[in-house]
């Protein structure tokens, strides 16, 4: 009898974030995996101790996901704050899925603003945002807040069906967020 093809756990993880990506979280578990892959769920529970384990997996592929579509060629761009803005955006508009894995499924539970933004992998937008607001430290930490709340409040309307996307209004809403900004540290 030929041997089955072997299940990686690389293939589980993909499969778990194509799941998510396209039925959101509470699609993910043991029997939809499996489907994805055309096997039984024990190749699955194998690689996997529990549903944490895979979560956190399918969460750590989500945020490199979003990262590499928020950063990728980003260097040249005309404007390179507010693509960043915009391309924050519009995530939230065109993965809402992920975007809501990612941001509104309690991965962030307990943590403040303040918090977030010195997690490590914040580290290269908040130097962008300090370099293009002019800023640096403890006010480019504030303005890069205050940016993403903006940013982030935008992208969970569209995210959640609140709201009909507009990438010409969500430019307008950066550039007087920008403008406003830049002023403000201009004072």
């Amino acid at each position: 009898m030929p041997k089955s093809p072997r299940i990686s756990r690389d293939m589980i993880v993909e499969a778990a974030f194509d799941l998510v990506r396209t039925d959101g979280a509470t699609a993910l578990n043991a029997r939809a995996v499996a489907a994805r892959l055309g096997c039984s769920t024990q190749p699955v529970l194998y690689q996997f101790a529990d549903m944490a384990a895979l979560r956190r997996a399918v969460y750590d592929r989500a945020d490199a996901f979003h990262t590499n579509f928020l950063l990728e060629d980003l260097e040249q761009a005309e404007e390179p704050l507010t693509e960043l803005g915009l391309r924050y955006i519009r995530f939230g508009a065109e993965e809402a899925p992920l975007f809501r894995f990612l941001f509104q499924d309690d991965h962030f539970s307990g943590r403040s603003l303040e918090e977030l933004i010195a997690a490590p992998e914040v580290a290269p937008l908040l130097a962008l945002a300090g370099g293009a607001l002019g800023a640096s430290g403890g006010d480019a930490g504030e303005l890069f807040g205050t940016l993403f709340i903006a940013v982030h409040g935008y992208a969970s309307l569209l995210a959640n069906n609140a709201m009909r996307y507009d990438a010409e209004d969500a430019r307008r809403m950066l550039v007087r967020l920008g403008s406003a900004l830049e002023a403000r540290e201009g004072e």
